[in-house]
Formats: C-alpha cells, sequence, structure tokens
C-alpha cells in the first residue's frame, strides 16, 4: 500500500475497527484517543500527568496504560531532538489488520468467482454435450482452469470439436493446447508448451477406465 493511500485511511475508523482484534482494552482505546487529540493540537510531550488533567482515569492507571501500550508495541517515546509520544507503531499495526483483512476478502471473492465460472462451464459442456457430466470430467475441466484457460476457452475448444464431429475431453485438452501454442507463438515467438496430449490426463483417463473414442 503507498504512502498516499495510507494517509487516506482514517486512523480513528481504523482504530475502532480493529481495537478489539489488537487486544486494546476501552482503558487504553480512551487514552489512544486522547493521546490522538493532544498530537492533532501540535502537543508532542504527552504524559500521564497531563491525560490526567483531562480524564477520569487515575495516575496509577493511566501509568499502567502507558506501560502496557509500549509493551504491547502500540506506544513509544521519540528521543530525538525534542521526547515526544507517537503512535506510529500502532499505525502500522492497524495498517496491517485493514490489509490483511481486505486480502481475505479478495480471496474470498475471487473464489466465489471462480466457483462462479465453474459452474457456467459445466452447464455449457452438459448443455452442448447433452449430457451429464461425469466426475472425472468435471475435475479435468477444474485442471484446465487452474492451467490458466479461460471460461470462454474452454468452452469454445468444445464447440471447436463439436463443429469436427468430435466429442472426447482428449480432442478438447488438444485443440486448447494448440491455441496456447499458438498464443505463446504470437506473443514470444516460441513457446515452451507441447501440442501433445497432456500425459496426465490420459493417465487419469487410464486409471479411471474410462471409454475414450479416438479422433
Amino acid at each position: 500500500m503507498s504512502s498516499a493511500q495510507m494517509e487516506a485511511l482514517d486512523f480513528r475508523y481504523l482504530l475502532l475497527e480493529y481495537y478489539k482484534k489488537l487486544r486494546i482494552t476501552e482503558n487504553e482505546l480512551s487514552v489512544i484517543l486522547m493521546i490522538d487529540h493532544l498530537l492533532g493540537q501540535k502537543n508532542t510531550l504527552i504524559t500521564p500527568d497531563i491525560l490526567c488533567l483531562k480524564m477520569n482515569l487515575s495516575i496509577k492507571e493511566l501509568d499502567k496504560v502507558f506501560v502496557d501500550l509500549m509493551e504491547k508495541g502500540y506506544l513509544l517515546f521519540d528521543t530525538g531532538k525534542k521526547i515526544k509520544v507517537s503512535l506510529k507503531p500502532l499505525q502500522k499495526k492497524l495498517l496491517e489488520a485493514f490489509e490483511a483483512e481486505l486480502a481475505q476478502e479478495n480471496e474470498i471473492n475471487s473464489s466465489i468467482e471462480k466457483a462462479a465460472s465453474l459452474k457456467q462451464i459445466y452447464a455449457e459442456y452438459e448443455k452442448l454435450l447433452k449430457r451429464t457430466l461425469s466426475p472425472l470430467e468435471i475435475s479435468i475441466i477444474n485442471d484446465w482452469n487452474s492451467r490458466g484457460y479461460t471460461s470462454a476457452q474452454i468452452i469454445d475448444a468444445l464447440k471447436e470439436c463439436l463443429s469436427k464431429g468430435k466429442k472426447t475431453f482428449k480432442s478438447i485438452d488438444k485443440v486448447l493446447l494448440q491455441w496456447q501454442t499458438r498464443d505463446d507463438i504470437e506473443k514470444a515467438g516460441v513457446s515452451a508448451t507441447s501440442d501433445k496430449w497432456d500425459k496426465n490426463i490420459e493417465k487419469t483417463l487410464k486409471i479411471a477406465k474410462a471409454k475414450w473414442i479416438d479422433d
């Protein structure tokens, strides 16, 4: 995440959203919010004594909160030219929590999209082949999808085979390999893809004792 994106995120929003996940207590939360408020007013040296004048917590309670926040790595005293309190460690932790949740959401969305895409392929294959797909055939389609072939390519390869009177998954795989080879050559002038029938799928078919019609 860029600096500009990080600055665009509201610190208080992230704090209230993730403080429980970061195991920040309500007392610590109120102290953090007050420190952030004072830092916004250009106050740099913030101590429990100063906070005691603005909060209902006792000096003893505030001392404990400061120690706990420092031990958790959320608060530090910058001892540069002037000693000042910094919430930057906490800001970093909040951003990490936000990015982790965002990545998880993206992964979930990606899984949902992939499932919907595969469902579309299954439905189109069953429609074009006029029969229900076997578990093995579904596994092969999943393998094609995992190897990077798009839904359109997988469906178009079947249509290409049907136009030539071929219905086997062996024929479909050959078409996909040919298309991949052609695309590689057009892009890079060379292809590492073999135009031969995929041996792994052939082995799987033999193990399953499937009855395939030769080309």
